[in-house]
């Protein structure tokens, strides 16, 4: 409001001088008063008001911490390239990040979902954070090179860790199960590593990668070794989402607590060893649409679930809101 009247006081008294310099009648101005320092105090006026308003719009990146916590140790940023590294994904989540608000409301939905599975299975609740990196909490996620789901598993990499893909089933899609696979793969990975940040990054570059470098360079964690751009930049970013998740105000975001998106548990669950002829027909039978039933059960793909080896499924009816 204050620079929509200054801009008005301005395009005024551009319009008194502009009529009294092509000759017209006009009341002269006080003798005290300067036209062009006037226009100079309401121009510095205005420019103040644009440069608070790029400020609140675009806010400054986070400034590098002194050291941060990922599952349970302590990361330092007391070198120039540790420094560098963090600062450089700082500003990019600040700047270039455009899903960084649907991220924040997807995160209590997505996060409840997740942590418990975590938890149980003995894994740092901070590996959420490498979900989200992966994802953007985005449950439908399809990679360019067909990773898919919160965890983006590959076609090839899921029946590795028990993920059925088929023309009908795809697990990659069933949070449940899709977290319990990564589970599988982290512990494994830290039962070689005996550390996080290592089986993150192995998460990224794959095991044998790592494992090569660090017998190479002589290191016992990833955080240490010189590593392709990519997957050096991957540990750092996962570092900052806890930041931004913890904290997203000090990056410029504010999204009310009432506007993240809810985890709704399931009105019911049922557990199915049988073929479903026609989802379609299922989804009515239990009161809600093929498309609820869909967005609750992305795992499945198409119209039914042929199920010819009697596999036992748990499909979600939604409470509908």
């Amino acid at each position: 409001m204050k620079m929509i009247l200054l801009l008005a006081v301005l395009a005024s008294v551009n319009l008194c001088s502009s009529a009294t310099s092509a000759g017209e009648t006009s009341y002269p101005a006080p003798a005290q008063v300067n036209i062009d320092s006037l226009k100079a105090v309401i121009r510095a006026e205005v420019m103040d008001e644009v440069m608070n308003e790029l400020q609140r719009l675009h806010p400054s990146a986070p400034s590098v911490p002194e050291s941060i916590e990922f599952a349970g140790k302590t990361y330092r940023f007391d070198t120039d390239y540790m420094y560098e590294r963090m600062d450089r994904e700082l500003i990019a989540f600040t700047f270039m990040h455009t899903n960084s608000t649907l991220m924040l409301k997807r995160s209590t939905r997505y996060f409840e979902q997740v942590v418990p599975i975590l938890k149980a299975n003995g894994v740092p609740e901070d590996l959420k954070y490498l979900m989200a990196i992966e994802s953007n909490l985005d449950p439908k996620a399809l990679s360019t090179s067909g990773a898919a789901g919160l965890w983006q598993f590959l076609k090839s990499t899921a029946p590795q860790y028990g993920l059925e893909v088929s023309a009908e089933v795809d697990e990659r899609y069933n949070i449940e199960k899709e977290t319990e696979a990564a589970c599988k793969y982290l512990k494994e990975a830290y039962a070689k590593y005996g550390d996080w940040m290592t089986v993150a990054a192995s998460y990224n570059a794959g095991q044998g990668g790592i494992s090569k470098r660090i017998t190479d360079q002589k290191q016992s964690s990833a955080f240490n070794l010189f590593l392709p751009e990519e997957t050096s930049r991957y540990m750092f970013r996962i570092l900052v989402a806890k930041m931004f998740f913890e904290n997203p105000e000090s990056f410029g975001f504010s999204v009310p607590k009432e506007d993240y998106y809810p985890y709704r548990q399931p009105r019911k669950v049922i557990t199915v060893d049988y073929a479903i002829p026609s989802l379609v027909d299922f989804a009515a039978d239990n009161g809600v649409t093929y498309a609820e039933l869909r967005n609750a059960n992305l795992w499945l793909i198409g119209t039914k679930l042929s199920n010819p080896k009697n596999k036992v499924y748990k499909i979600i009816i939604p409470a509908t809101k």
